[in-house]
């Protein structure tokens, strides 16, 4: 259950950035900002209970990656970022900005630091959520610090800043 997490945050916090990792021969000139398309994915209902279907509605967000000679790798991802979040019992839908911008290096052993400002989404278990007191679906305002062991469990969460949207709250 702990993958699957980590797997739906890490997917929507490196979603914008994914591409540039195919543009390698690119990046051998310099790292550039590459469009990143974002791609409509569904949270399981572990996270709120009920499914939510999560579709990008503004997209105009850009990434690179910059690698460093001790194996690691920054990745780097701004621009505009508008989402809806659906409720697909219900139907009901609200639509946030998660721009960002966010940082996020991943170290060579696999363990990840991110860096994200202004407004974010996160997705956290339910476990993961009552640890750090944020809600398992939320937009989020201002600095937030995470760092990830290489299994993928949380080490740290920080947040200076606020909750800006239950979105599971607001979906029911």
């Amino acid at each position: 259950m702990r993958r699957l997490g980590v797997i739906v945050a890490l997917g929507a916090l490196l979603g914008a950035l994914g591409g540039v990792v195919t543009a390698s021969p690119a990046l051998a000139r310099g790292p550039k900002w590459q469009f990143e398309p974002a791609e409509p994915f569904t949270l399981p209902a572990v996270f709120c209970g009920f499914e939510v279907k999560v579709t990008p509605v503004v997209d105009k967000e850009f990434g690179k990656i910059l690698k460093v000679a001790d194996g690691s790798m920054t990745l780097l991802g701004t621009g505009s970022l508008q989402a809806s979040f659906t409720n697909l019992q219900t139907g009901k839908t609200i639509t946030e900005n998660i721009s960002g911008p966010a940082k996020i290096t991943v170290q060579p052993d696999g363990s990840l630091t991110a860096l994200a400002k202004g407004h974010s989404g996160k997705f956290l278990l339910p476990a993961d959520a009552a640890r750090f007191g944020l809600p398992t679906v939320s937009v989020l305002a201002g600095a937030l610090t995470e760092s990830l062991a290489p299994d993928g469990t949380y080490t740290s969460l920080s947040l200076q800043g606020h909750v800006l949207v239950d979105v599971c709250a607001a979906l029911r």
